[in-house]
């Protein structure tokens, strides 16, 4: 005699919801990957190949190195349904005083480097405080400090702040040290990097993929998991190959966005405090209710966005060679539509660092196209805004159809 498990109507489509919503969260990052690279061939033939001469490609990376660094803190902002106007200004703040610090303290640059980062978790955490712990909104709260830091900026740095030692400079200019040599023109050194990388890339994907099928967990199918590596190999190994034909090889500043996209793609998808975050924003009262602490959540979330939104301005510092009251303009807005475009939903709960990634490189690539296009700045930022209004308009009709079904 056999038995035989009826699911309840209820479970039965939650069950189904959750296999859609699955294949529709891999679907809609495939797609934005697939958008990037549609995007790249288009300025490629517009620009006559322009686009990815090999110095231009080392350069998108250093031009957007700010754009990157702050969607990683601003997609955990957003996935936990909150939002911060204030990175702009806490740019041109912590830049400030680390400029300030090298040159009328004198302090060794790396000395000056850990004082910004320090102010920026003493940032993070007067913002979280009242956002975590008084429960005023985070959009409130950013808002005015927006308008604090800027302020603030404008009193530190009266006139631009110069004179910087070249080690600081070299962060977001520099490029790794080529002790390997050149293989037929190729910097050696940038093509291990990017053998390592695939060599990660490919380890993390099966051993994520072997810990879903261990819990009977839903898995993509194996051709198409088969083909996702591929892809992605195949791009990484690219990349390297003409970052390795760029007048320095490898930029500085892209293997710090590694270490960050690493770290906090663990943090995001591998700790307790991550999983918290997604409860966080896919239901705050329930989340709750199973015991969240989702007040410290709150508060850590933005000490996290003060040290990224430090990082940034130390990036931004040392690419312009000088401490800036006006650096950091718009730095928000970028960094928000970098999370839309990248597949982060506006009501919270889903977003992936990896996908503000692809989103930031998405705008990145749009400003460096038709920069080299010399389209005209205005057009550049209504082309710019077109593309975050269909970003979200796509993310809300998928979400209307994964509900239909």
């Amino acid at each position: 005699m056999t038995t035989e498990t009826i699911l309840p109507p209820e479970t039965a489509r939650e069950s189904i919801g959750r296999r859609f919503g699955a294949v529709g969260g891999n679907m809609r990052q495939y797609g934005i990957f697939g958008a990037l690279i549609a995007i790249v061939i288009l300025f490629q033939v517009l620009t006559q190949g322009k686009l990815l001469q090999s110095n231009n490609v080392a350069a998108l990376f250093q031009q957007n190195a700010y754009v990157m660094i702050l969607a990683i803190g601003m997609v955990m902002v957003i996935v936990a349904g909150h939002i911060d106007l204030s990175v702009g200004s806490v740019v041109a703040f912590v830049g400030g005083i680390v400029a300030l610090a090298m040159r009328d303290l004198h302090l060794d640059w790396p000395v000056a480097i850990l004082v910004g980062l320090a102010v920026g978790v003493l940032v993070g955490m007067w913002q979280g405080f009242w956002v975590a712990y008084v429960g005023i909104p985070a959009f409130i709260v950013t808002l005015a400090g927006m308008l604090l830091f800027r302020g603030l900026a404008i009193v530190l740095v009266g006139e631009t702040v110069a004179g910087l030692p070249q080690g600081f400079i070299r962060i977001a200019n520099g490029y790794l040290p080529n002790f390997l040599g050149f293989a037929d023109r190729a910097d050696v050194v940038t093509l291990a990097i990017g053998g390592i990388a695939i060599v990660a890339m490919l380890l993390s994907q099966l051993r994520a993929r072997a810990s879903l099928r261990k819990h009977e967990l839903q898995t993509e199918a194996i051709g198409l998991f088969v083909a996702k590596l591929v892809i992605i190999a195949a791009s990484i190994a690219a990349l390297a190959l003409v970052l390795s034909l760029s007048a320095g090889g490898t930029p500085i500043v892209l293997i710090i966005i590694g270490v960050l996209v690493v770290a906090y793609s663990f943090v995001m998808g591998r700790t307790v405090f991550g999983r918290h975050i997604y409860a966080i924003g896919g239901n705050r009262l329930a989340a709750g209710l199973s015991g969240v602490n989702t007040k410290r959540v709150d508060f850590w979330i933005f000490v996290h966005m003060g040290i990224l939104a430090s990082i940034a301005a130390i990036i931004t510092t040392s690419r312009a060679g000088a401490g800036v009251a006006a650096a950091g303009n718009m730095y928000e807005l970028d960094a928000i539509a970098a999370c839309f475009i990248g597949g982060a939903a506006v009501t919270g709960g889903i977003g992936r660092i990896s996908g503000a990634i692809v989103g930031a490189l998405i705008m990145g690539v749009l400003n460096m196209g038709l920069s080299i296009m010399t389209v005209d700045s205005a057009w550049q930022q209504a082309i710019k805004g077109l593309v975050l209004l269909a970003a979200v308009a796509f993310d809300l009709v998928n979400k209307r159809r994964a509900g239909g079904r």
